[in-house]
Protein backbone atom coordinates (compact mmCIF):
# COMPACT_ATOMS: atom_id res chain seq x y z
CA UNK A 1 0.00 0.00 0.00
CA UNK A 2 1.34 3.69 -0.97
CA UNK A 3 1.49 5.37 2.38
CA UNK A 4 3.40 8.22 1.40
CA UNK A 5 2.82 11.34 3.22
CA UNK A 6 1.22 14.57 2.69
CA UNK A 7 3.53 16.64 -0.50
CA UNK A 8 4.34 20.31 0.91
CA UNK A 9 2.10 21.75 -2.30
CA UNK A 10 -1.15 19.74 -0.42
CA UNK A 11 -0.56 21.49 2.72
CA UNK A 12 -3.18 23.96 4.17
CA UNK A 13 -1.06 26.99 4.94
CA UNK A 14 -3.23 28.44 7.51
CA UNK A 15 -3.03 25.20 9.47
CA UNK A 16 0.96 26.07 9.22
CA UNK A 17 0.23 29.41 10.30
CA UNK A 18 -1.68 28.39 13.33
CA UNK A 19 1.09 25.79 13.91
CA UNK A 20 3.96 28.40 13.80
CA UNK A 21 1.55 30.94 16.05
CA UNK A 22 1.17 28.14 18.88
CA UNK A 23 5.30 27.54 18.93
CA UNK A 24 5.56 31.52 19.23
CA UNK A 25 3.45 31.49 22.10
CA UNK A 26 4.75 27.95 23.47
CA UNK A 27 8.49 29.59 23.90
CA UNK A 28 7.01 33.00 25.17
CA UNK A 29 5.73 30.51 28.10
CA UNK A 30 7.87 28.00 28.45
CA UNK A 31 11.28 30.51 28.48
CA UNK A 32 9.89 31.78 31.41
CA UNK A 33 10.51 28.73 33.32
CA UNK A 34 13.46 27.68 31.88
CA UNK A 35 14.46 31.25 33.34
CA UNK A 36 12.99 30.09 37.09
CA UNK A 37 12.23 26.51 37.63
CA UNK A 38 8.42 26.74 39.27
CA UNK A 39 10.12 25.74 42.60
CA UNK A 40 11.63 29.19 42.91
CA UNK A 41 9.52 31.08 40.45
CA UNK A 42 7.32 33.18 42.97
CA UNK A 43 10.34 34.07 44.79
CA UNK A 44 11.98 34.95 42.11
CA UNK A 45 9.55 36.89 40.41
CA UNK A 46 9.30 39.08 43.59
CA UNK A 47 11.79 41.09 42.19
CA UNK A 48 10.90 42.87 39.30
CA UNK A 49 9.14 45.93 40.70
CA UNK A 50 9.54 48.43 37.57
CA UNK A 51 7.09 49.24 34.89
CA UNK A 52 8.52 47.60 32.06
CA UNK A 53 8.96 44.23 34.23
CA UNK A 54 5.69 45.01 35.46
CA UNK A 55 3.45 45.72 32.29
CA UNK A 56 5.47 42.73 30.78
CA UNK A 57 3.95 40.34 33.16
CA UNK A 58 0.64 41.46 33.00
CA UNK A 59 1.51 40.66 28.90
CA UNK A 60 2.33 37.23 29.74
CA UNK A 61 -0.75 36.70 31.96
CA UNK A 62 -3.58 38.39 29.58
CA UNK A 63 -2.45 36.74 26.76
CA UNK A 64 0.21 33.96 26.93
CA UNK A 65 -0.12 31.50 29.59
CA UNK A 66 -2.45 28.41 29.51
CA UNK A 67 -3.43 29.60 25.44
CA UNK A 68 -1.32 27.98 23.44
CA UNK A 69 -0.95 24.63 24.85
CA UNK A 70 -4.71 24.25 23.96
CA UNK A 71 -4.03 25.53 20.11
CA UNK A 72 -1.02 23.06 19.59
CA UNK A 73 -3.19 20.28 21.55
CA UNK A 74 -6.25 20.74 18.98
CA UNK A 75 -4.49 20.79 15.98
CA UNK A 76 -2.26 17.41 16.90
CA UNK A 77 -6.01 15.68 16.71
CA UNK A 78 -6.63 17.63 13.65
CA UNK A 79 -3.54 16.73 11.96
CA UNK A 80 -4.31 12.58 13.11
CA UNK A 81 -7.56 13.31 11.47
CA UNK A 82 -6.47 14.40 8.67
CA UNK A 83 -3.87 12.02 8.09
CA UNK A 84 -6.24 9.14 8.77
CA UNK A 85 -9.17 10.97 6.16
CA UNK A 86 -6.81 10.19 3.63
CA UNK A 87 -5.99 6.43 4.59
CA UNK A 88 -9.93 5.65 4.99
CA UNK A 89 -10.50 7.73 1.33
CA UNK A 90 -7.94 5.09 0.11
CA UNK A 91 -10.41 1.60 2.22
CA UNK A 92 -7.19 1.15 4.57
CA UNK A 93 -6.59 2.63 8.06
CA UNK A 94 -3.53 0.59 9.45
CA UNK A 95 -3.31 1.07 13.23
CA UNK A 96 -0.12 -0.33 13.27
CA UNK A 97 0.90 2.81 11.50
CA UNK A 98 -0.49 5.33 14.11
CA UNK A 99 1.38 3.21 16.77
CA UNK A 100 4.53 3.57 15.05
CA UNK A 101 4.10 7.18 14.56
CA UNK A 102 3.22 7.44 18.40
CA UNK A 103 5.88 5.38 19.79
CA UNK A 104 8.89 7.69 17.56
CA UNK A 105 6.88 10.85 19.37
CA UNK A 106 7.43 9.25 22.36
CA UNK A 107 10.85 8.55 22.22
CA UNK A 108 11.45 11.78 20.99
CA UNK A 109 9.86 13.20 24.47
CA UNK A 110 11.77 11.03 26.26
CA UNK A 111 15.26 11.97 24.60
CA UNK A 112 14.32 15.96 25.18
CA UNK A 113 13.41 15.44 28.81
CA UNK A 114 16.99 13.57 29.31
CA UNK A 115 19.14 15.96 26.98
CA UNK A 116 17.42 19.19 27.08
CA UNK A 117 14.30 20.31 28.93
CA UNK A 118 12.13 18.67 31.44
CA UNK A 119 8.96 20.35 30.44
CA UNK A 120 8.27 18.22 27.24
CA UNK A 121 5.32 17.41 26.50
CA UNK A 122 5.77 15.34 23.18
CA UNK A 123 5.26 11.97 25.36
CA UNK A 124 2.08 12.63 27.25
CA UNK A 125 1.06 13.72 23.48
CA UNK A 126 2.19 10.41 22.10
CA UNK A 127 0.30 8.45 24.77
CA UNK A 128 -2.70 10.98 24.44
CA UNK A 129 -2.41 10.21 20.76
CA UNK A 130 -2.44 6.36 20.86
CA UNK A 131 -6.09 7.29 22.59
CA UNK A 132 -7.33 9.53 20.00
CA UNK A 133 -6.55 7.15 17.14
CA UNK A 134 -8.86 4.86 18.66
CA UNK A 135 -11.66 7.10 18.74
CA UNK A 136 -11.21 7.69 15.09
CA UNK A 137 -13.92 5.90 13.68
CA UNK A 138 -16.08 6.44 16.48
CA UNK A 139 -19.05 8.56 15.84
CA UNK A 140 -18.93 12.13 15.87
CA UNK A 141 -21.56 12.91 18.38
CA UNK A 142 -19.45 10.11 21.09
CA UNK A 143 -16.46 12.23 20.02
CA UNK A 144 -17.71 15.84 20.85
CA UNK A 145 -19.06 14.52 24.28
CA UNK A 146 -16.06 13.41 25.33
CA UNK A 147 -14.31 16.19 24.46
CA UNK A 148 -16.88 18.58 26.88
CA UNK A 149 -16.44 15.85 29.37
CA UNK A 150 -12.59 15.85 29.49
CA UNK A 151 -12.67 19.59 29.70
CA UNK A 152 -15.40 20.08 32.23
CA UNK A 153 -14.65 17.56 34.78
CA UNK A 154 -14.20 18.81 38.20
CA UNK A 155 -12.27 16.07 39.86
CA UNK A 156 -9.08 15.22 38.35
CA UNK A 157 -6.65 16.52 41.58
CA UNK A 158 -8.75 13.98 43.55
CA UNK A 159 -9.01 11.12 41.21
CA UNK A 160 -5.09 10.99 40.82
CA UNK A 161 -4.25 11.68 44.37
CA UNK A 162 -6.32 8.66 44.58
CA UNK A 163 -4.29 6.80 42.40
CA UNK A 164 -0.92 8.02 43.37
CA UNK A 165 -1.67 7.01 46.70
CA UNK A 166 -2.68 3.55 45.93
CA UNK A 167 0.74 2.99 43.84
CA UNK A 168 2.94 4.60 46.26
CA UNK A 169 3.70 7.22 44.40
CA UNK A 170 5.02 10.45 45.84
CA UNK A 171 6.01 13.27 43.54
CA UNK A 172 6.17 15.42 45.90
CA UNK A 173 9.61 13.73 47.20
CA UNK A 174 11.58 14.11 44.14
CA UNK A 175 12.81 17.60 44.79
CA UNK A 176 12.56 17.61 48.13
CA UNK A 177 16.08 17.62 49.31
CA UNK A 178 16.24 21.18 46.85
CA UNK A 179 15.75 24.31 47.14
CA UNK A 180 15.72 27.55 44.97
CA UNK A 181 19.25 27.83 45.97
CA UNK A 182 20.49 24.22 45.29
CA UNK A 183 18.86 24.22 41.44
CA UNK A 184 20.35 27.53 40.42
CA UNK A 185 23.50 26.34 41.55
CA UNK A 186 23.51 23.06 39.52
CA UNK A 187 22.04 25.02 36.49
CA UNK A 188 24.74 27.51 36.44
CA UNK A 189 27.29 25.61 37.82
CA UNK A 190 26.85 22.16 37.79
CA UNK A 191 28.12 19.34 35.69
CA UNK A 192 25.73 18.41 32.41
CA UNK A 193 25.26 15.04 34.06
CA UNK A 194 23.77 17.12 37.12
CA UNK A 195 21.56 18.98 35.13
CA UNK A 196 20.14 15.71 33.54
CA UNK A 197 19.84 13.92 37.09
CA UNK A 198 17.78 16.97 37.93
CA UNK A 199 15.57 17.20 34.80
CA UNK A 200 14.46 13.86 35.66
CA UNK A 201 13.49 15.00 39.14
CA UNK A 202 12.15 17.72 37.85
CA UNK A 203 9.84 15.84 35.02
CA UNK A 204 8.93 13.06 38.12
CA UNK A 205 7.64 16.28 41.00
CA UNK A 206 5.37 17.54 37.89
CA UNK A 207 3.53 14.75 37.12
CA UNK A 208 0.95 15.37 38.83
CA UNK A 209 0.74 19.11 36.73
CA UNK A 210 0.91 16.92 33.87
CA UNK A 211 -1.71 14.25 34.06
CA UNK A 212 -3.95 16.77 36.64
CA UNK A 213 -4.01 19.81 34.30
CA UNK A 214 -2.54 19.36 31.46
CA UNK A 215 -3.48 15.52 30.12
CA UNK A 216 -7.36 16.75 30.21
CA UNK A 217 -6.67 19.87 28.21
CA UNK A 218 -4.80 17.63 25.50
CA UNK A 219 -6.82 15.01 25.37
CA UNK A 220 -9.81 17.35 25.30
CA UNK A 221 -8.35 19.78 22.15
CA UNK A 222 -7.20 16.40 20.73
CA UNK A 223 -11.08 15.14 20.69
CA UNK A 224 -12.42 18.86 19.61
CA UNK A 225 -9.44 18.63 16.69
CA UNK A 226 -10.58 15.01 15.63
CA UNK A 227 -13.93 15.80 15.59
CA UNK A 228 -13.27 19.10 13.29
CA UNK A 229 -11.26 17.18 11.40
CA UNK A 230 -13.32 14.26 10.67
CA UNK A 231 -16.27 16.97 9.03
CA UNK A 232 -13.29 18.41 6.89
CA UNK A 233 -13.56 21.43 8.52
CA UNK A 234 -10.23 22.93 6.38
CA UNK A 235 -12.02 22.32 3.40
CA UNK A 236 -14.52 25.29 4.53
CA UNK A 237 -12.64 26.93 7.00
CA UNK A 238 -13.45 30.37 5.29
CA UNK A 239 -17.13 29.77 5.83
CA UNK A 240 -16.87 28.38 9.16
CA UNK A 241 -14.88 31.26 10.70
CA UNK A 242 -17.94 33.34 9.09
CA UNK A 243 -19.91 31.61 10.47
CA UNK A 244 -18.68 31.52 13.69
CA UNK A 245 -18.02 35.28 14.42
CA UNK A 246 -20.49 36.61 16.34
CA UNK A 247 -20.13 33.64 19.40
CA UNK A 248 -16.38 33.69 18.82
CA UNK A 249 -16.42 37.84 19.43
CA UNK A 250 -19.05 37.42 22.90
CA UNK A 251 -16.83 34.91 23.69
CA UNK A 252 -14.01 36.57 23.61
CA UNK A 253 -15.74 39.77 26.13
CA UNK A 254 -17.24 37.72 28.62
CA UNK A 255 -14.04 35.36 29.20
CA UNK A 256 -11.42 38.50 28.84
CA UNK A 257 -13.99 40.52 31.50
CA UNK A 258 -13.34 37.77 33.72
CA UNK A 259 -9.45 36.92 33.21
CA UNK A 260 -9.54 40.67 34.14
CA UNK A 261 -11.52 39.86 37.11
CA UNK A 262 -9.69 36.93 38.28
CA UNK A 263 -6.00 38.12 37.59
CA UNK A 264 -6.49 41.98 38.83
CA UNK A 265 -9.90 42.12 41.22
CA UNK A 266 -10.35 39.08 42.85
CA UNK A 267 -7.17 38.46 44.74
CA UNK A 268 -8.19 41.62 46.61
CA UNK A 269 -10.92 39.54 48.13
CA UNK A 270 -10.76 36.78 51.16
CA UNK A 271 -13.45 35.03 49.81
CA UNK A 272 -11.16 34.71 47.01
CA UNK A 273 -8.72 32.41 49.24
CA UNK A 274 -11.11 30.10 50.70
CA UNK A 275 -10.70 26.29 49.90
CA UNK A 276 -14.39 26.14 48.31
CA UNK A 277 -14.15 29.40 46.13
CA UNK A 278 -10.74 29.85 45.43
CA UNK A 279 -10.60 25.93 42.65
CA UNK A 280 -14.04 27.27 41.00
CA UNK A 281 -11.98 30.38 40.51
CA UNK A 282 -9.16 28.91 39.06
CA UNK A 283 -11.42 26.57 36.48
CA UNK A 284 -13.19 29.01 35.32
CA UNK A 285 -9.40 31.16 34.70
CA UNK A 286 -8.24 27.94 32.63
CA UNK A 287 -11.77 27.55 30.77
CA UNK A 288 -11.65 31.42 29.93
CA UNK A 289 -8.10 30.97 29.06
CA UNK A 290 -8.85 27.93 26.78
CA UNK A 291 -11.42 30.14 25.11
CA UNK A 292 -8.92 32.73 24.42
CA UNK A 293 -6.78 30.49 22.97
CA UNK A 294 -9.43 29.13 20.32
CA UNK A 295 -10.53 33.16 20.00
CA UNK A 296 -6.81 33.56 18.61
CA UNK A 297 -7.32 30.81 15.76
CA UNK A 298 -10.49 32.61 14.99
CA UNK A 299 -9.31 35.76 15.06
CA UNK A 300 -5.79 34.67 12.66
CA UNK A 301 -8.35 32.81 10.52
CA UNK A 302 -10.77 36.42 9.76
CA UNK A 303 -7.53 37.82 9.31
CA UNK A 304 -6.53 35.18 6.30
CA UNK A 305 -9.55 35.02 4.62
CA UNK A 306 -11.03 38.63 5.55
CA UNK A 307 -8.61 41.08 5.51
CA UNK A 308 -5.53 42.48 3.80
CA UNK A 309 -3.17 41.17 6.77
CA UNK A 310 -2.86 37.85 5.09
CA UNK A 311 1.07 39.24 4.21
CA UNK A 312 2.11 39.93 7.51
CA UNK A 313 0.79 36.22 8.69
CA UNK A 314 2.73 34.15 5.85
CA UNK A 315 6.12 34.26 7.80
CA UNK A 316 4.26 31.62 10.59
CA UNK A 317 3.82 29.05 7.57
CA UNK A 318 7.70 28.41 7.99
CA UNK A 319 7.67 27.82 11.31
CA UNK A 320 4.57 25.86 11.59
CA UNK A 321 5.66 23.43 8.77
CA UNK A 322 8.72 22.62 11.18
CA UNK A 323 6.59 22.68 14.23
CA UNK A 324 8.66 19.94 15.96
CA UNK A 325 11.95 20.93 14.76
CA UNK A 326 11.57 24.00 15.95
CA UNK A 327 9.87 22.72 19.19
CA UNK A 328 12.86 21.08 20.27
CA UNK A 329 15.26 23.97 18.76
CA UNK A 330 14.00 26.07 21.12
CA UNK A 331 14.88 24.12 24.26
CA UNK A 332 18.19 24.04 22.38
CA UNK A 333 18.30 27.56 22.41
CA UNK A 334 17.09 27.31 26.30
CA UNK A 335 19.81 25.21 28.02
CA UNK A 336 22.35 26.95 25.97
CA UNK A 337 21.44 30.50 27.47
CA UNK A 338 20.71 29.71 30.77
CA UNK A 339 22.52 26.51 31.59
CA UNK A 340 26.35 26.09 32.86
CA UNK A 341 27.01 23.99 29.31
CA UNK A 342 26.18 27.86 27.74
CA UNK A 343 25.92 31.37 28.72
CA UNK A 344 24.68 30.09 32.90
CA UNK A 345 21.96 33.21 32.53
CA UNK A 346 19.78 31.20 34.77
CA UNK A 347 17.56 33.49 37.16
CA UNK A 348 19.12 36.59 35.98
CA UNK A 349 16.41 37.74 32.93
CA UNK A 350 13.41 40.01 33.90
CA UNK A 351 10.04 39.29 32.51
CA UNK A 352 10.74 42.06 29.98
CA UNK A 353 13.88 40.60 28.70
CA UNK A 354 12.29 37.16 28.69
CA UNK A 355 9.39 38.38 26.36
CA UNK A 356 11.79 40.33 24.07
CA UNK A 357 14.31 37.33 24.09
CA UNK A 358 11.46 34.55 23.13
CA UNK A 359 10.14 37.10 20.43
CA UNK A 360 13.69 37.59 19.20
CA UNK A 361 14.43 33.83 19.03
CA UNK A 362 11.13 33.26 17.26
CA UNK A 363 12.17 35.81 14.26
CA UNK A 364 15.45 34.14 13.37
CA UNK A 365 13.71 30.90 13.34
CA UNK A 366 11.54 32.25 11.07
CA UNK A 367 14.42 32.84 9.07
CA UNK A 368 15.89 29.87 9.26
CA UNK A 369 12.82 27.69 8.74
CA UNK A 370 12.72 29.83 5.16
CA UNK A 371 15.81 28.89 4.54
CA UNK A 372 15.71 25.30 5.28
CA UNK A 373 12.85 24.64 3.52
CA UNK A 374 13.90 26.87 0.02
CA UNK A 375 15.86 23.25 -0.35
CA UNK A 376 14.22 20.50 1.58
CA UNK A 377 10.88 19.25 1.69
CA UNK A 378 10.11 18.66 5.44
CA UNK A 379 12.37 19.80 8.71
CA UNK A 380 14.91 17.79 10.09
CA UNK A 381 12.91 15.75 12.65
CA UNK A 382 10.19 15.85 11.19
CA UNK A 383 11.87 14.15 8.38
CA UNK A 384 13.04 11.54 11.05
CA UNK A 385 10.11 11.25 12.10
CA UNK A 386 8.36 10.47 8.75
CA UNK A 387 10.91 8.31 7.55
CA UNK A 388 10.25 6.24 11.04
CA UNK A 389 6.88 5.82 10.97
CA UNK A 390 6.97 5.02 7.22
CA UNK A 391 9.62 2.16 7.14
CA UNK A 392 11.62 3.60 4.51
CA UNK A 393 13.93 6.61 4.33
CA UNK A 394 12.05 8.97 2.43
CA UNK A 395 13.44 11.75 0.18
CA UNK A 396 14.16 14.90 1.58
CA UNK A 397 15.65 17.34 -0.79
CA UNK A 398 13.40 18.80 -3.39
CA UNK A 399 13.19 17.65 -6.47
Amino acid sequence: MNKQPTKAKKRVDILDIYRGFSILGIFVVNIVIMNSTFLNQDEFAKQWTSNIDQIAEKILQLFFYTKFFPIFSLLFGLGISMQAIKMVDKNKLPFPFFVRRMVVLFIFGILHIVFLWSGDVLNLYALLGLFTTFMIKKSNKLILVLSVLFLFFPFYDQFFEYIFNHINFHPETYLSNHTGETINQIIKNGTYIEGIQLRLLEYLSNIPMLFGFLAPVAVSMFLLGLYLGKNKIYNSLDIFIQQIKKPMLLIAVITNIYRILFLFVLPNYEIYKTKTFRPICIKAMMLSDIAMGLFYLWLIGWLWYATKWKTILVPLKYVGRMALTNYILQSLIGILLFSSIGFKRYETFSPSETLVTAISVFIVQVLLSKLWLTYYQYGPLEWVWRSLTYKEILPIKKA
